[in-house]
């Protein structure tokens, strides 16, 4: 299938937006939309959900699963630690913005984006 555009930067891509929340790791998030309330992921549920990611730095789009056309699905515990923290604060059908820190995220990984990075994730199923 042939990649559709990146999406978008949001206007708050350079750091947390005042209404956002920190915890205590560093993450800081703010829901898009609200899901189902119900269960949430546990740190090792396996995932369906649609991302995009932006560096914080320039606003730069450097993966999305929405431009493929194709939802990513993953184990919690196999994703940088900003991933398995944030989706587990949230239930199907929610859509979340997440700043991760470098300290969250890729930690300088050869060949992985630097610095700290801004993700919109839609829970879209915990397979489980």
């Amino acid at each position: 299938p042939k990649q559709a555009p990146m999406p978008k930067a949001p206007s708050d891509y350079a750091g947390p937006s005042p209404d956002a929340v920190v915890t205590a790791s560093g993450l800081a998030y703010k829901v898009l939309s609200k899901g189902s309330g119900g269960p949430r992921p546990k740190a090792t549920s396996v995932v369906v959900v649609h991302y995009t990611g932006w560096l914080a730095s320039n606003g730069q789009a450097f993966d999305s699963s929405v431009a493929r056309g194709q939802p990513a699905t993953f184990p919690l515990n196999r994703v940088f630690p900003g991933w398995t923290e944030g989706l587990q604060l949230m239930t199907v059908g929610e859509e979340r913005r997440f700043w991760i820190p470098e300290h969250l995220a890729f930690q300088g990984r050869k060949g992985s984006p630097p610095g700290m990075l801004v993700f919109d994730v839609e829970l879209l199923e915990i397979k489980e």
